[in-house]
């Protein structure tokens, strides 16, 4: 059986989510409003898999809700180019490593970022 991967990938939200989102806001206190507002995630699914599971609210078979009310709310569309020349990560753990350097990154270039 293959290993599983981790990716991390890149949502465009709406622009709504800095006027109506208080926790976004002060997240972002960076954000000139020229740039995108971004959700930066990490999956062992595909992007698109795990984008279309952020839209319809999933939850896990236990119940728990696994989708970010964010992107369900604001998700416009995934970025690739923001994402496709990272490579996948064996663990866990170095996704979520990438995951939070990424959205440091991104806020360093002036984009609104939220991650979980």
């Amino acid at each position: 059986m293959p290993k599983t991967l981790y990716r991390i990938y890149v949502v465009e939200l709406s622009k709504r989510v800095y006027s109506e989102n208080t926790k976004f806001r002060t997240a972002n206190p960076q954000y000139n409003g020229v740039l995108e507002c971004l959700y930066v995630g990490m999956t062992s699914k595909t992007p698109k898999e795990r984008f279309q599971q952020h839209k319809t609210g999933y939850r896990n078979k236990k119940g728990y809700k696994i989708s970010s009310n964010i992107v369900e709310k604001y998700g416009l569309y995934l970025r690739p180019s923001l994402y496709n020349h990272i490579d996948p990560f064996l663990t866990r753990s170095e996704a979520l490593t990438a995951e939070k350097e990424i959205t440091l990154e991104l806020r360093r270039a002036r984009y609104a970022v939220w991650s979980n």
